[in-house]
Parts: structure tokens; sequence; C-alpha cells
């Protein structure tokens, strides 16, 4: 793999308005591409959500996810390192537990990285979203979204929708903003038990995740529309 900068990513700081991020960037302050699906996502999932909850208790849930976000910075952190040919020591358990997961998605996942444009950017598509992704660049030869994700137990491509629409509207800011063609979504993920997974995405399906993120954009800004 090789890193390529051909384009120049613009800076950006997040904030929380009322509770959901946002990012400010190229004079815009604009929602989150997590924040547009949290705020669309169905009655059965976060009904799911809240029978899981109710399961574990509020102190456990709580547990469970904080657990998996310092894990996941970790892993994202290694990953960001060693893409930049840098060294990143730390000897904590997390720190040892997310170096463990960071090394199967390398070894395992990013033989077909050919190319770098970018690493923990922020994309954003004016007047709609943005949000910030692992990776941008040519992935099995294809213009690629790259998605790095830390997951407790290994998932099934059905419970992965998402991740897959989080890739589609990173996918359409790049194309919007510097008149690319990304066509492919790839999803590399590790459980904490070291289990690797790839999902891609290409094609007509890439282009129906792109389709569906827009109609829950269309669907966000109404009902936040209504809420004035």
């Amino acid at each position: 793999m090789k890193w390529n900068k051909l384009y120049k990513y613009p800076n950006s700081t997040r904030q929380l308005i009322e509770g959901n991020r946002h990012y400010d960037v190229s004079n815009e302050i604009l929602p989150s591409v997590t924040t547009i699906l949290s705020e669309t996502q169905s009655e059965e999932k976060a009904a799911s959500l809240a029978k899981w909850k109710a399961k574990v208790g509020e102190n456990e849930a709580n547990r469970v996810k904080n657990e998996a976000a310092k894990r996941g910075t970790a892993m994202h952190e290694y990953l960001e390192y060693y893409l930049r040919q840098e060294k990143l020591l730390d000897l904590s358990d997390e720190g040892q537990a997310a170096r463990s997961m960071a090394r199967a998605i390398i070894d395992q996942g990013l033989s077909g990285l050919e190319e770098i444009w970018g690493s923990e950017v922020t994309l954003f598509y004016p007047g709609l979203y943005a949000g910030q992704t692992d990776l941008c660049g040519i992935y099995s030869g294809r213009e690629s979204i790259v998605d790095f994700k830390q997951t407790n137990k290994p998932k099934k491509r059905e419970w992965i929708e998402d991740y897959m629409l989080q890739l589609a509207a990173y996918a359409m800011a790049h194309d919007v903003v510097y008149n690319t063609c990304v066509d492919q979504g790839v999803i590399l993920m590790c459980s904490k038990d070291g289990f690797f997974q790839k999902f891609t995405s290409t094609g007509k399906e890439f282009t129906g995740y792109k389709h569906k993120f827009l109609s829950k954009v269309d669907e966000y800004y109404k009902k936040t529309t209504s809420k004035k």
C-alpha cells in the first residue's frame, strides 16, 4: 500500500446540539452521519435496544457500551499509527486487547489496500451532513471507503446495515466534494476474542445503500423541522 494525498480534507470540530453530534466544517454546522441514523432508526430497532437495556439493567448496559467504546478507540488509534508507519505503545489491558484486534485486521484485511488518500478524515456533503471515516483510497482495485469496526461478538451481514449506510454516506460526500466515483464500501471487523470478518458492498447493492441513506437524510430534516 502507498500514500497518495490527492485531496485536501477539511479541518473540523465536533459539538453536541441537543445531545446529538454535529460537525463544524467549511463554515457549516452539519449533523453527523451517526446522528441521522440514530434519529431515523426503526421502531423495531429502538424497541430491541430498549428490551436489551431492560434485561441487563442500565448500569450493565452502560458498562458494556463504555468498554466497547474504549476498546474501539484504542484499536482505531493503533491502526491509524500503523498506516502512518509509526509505532504506538499502550501497555494497558485495553491497549493490549486493542493491539491484538488491530493486528488481526492488518494481517487479514489490509492486503487489499493498494492506495491511501487519507486516514481519519472528515467528509461532508454540503448542506446535509458530515462525519469522519477511517480510510479513503483504493481497495481491491476500486475507489473505496473503509471503516474499521470492533465488536463484542461476530456479526451476521444482515446485522450491519447501518455500517453500510455510513459507508454509502461517506462515499457520496467524497464524490460530491472531490468529483470522485467511490463505488465500494469495506468493513474490516474484529471481535474482542480475535475473530476477523470482512464485509464489502459495491455495484447496485452499494448504490441502493446510497439511496436509502438519502431517504433517511430527508426523513431527518423533516423530523427536525417539525420540532421547531
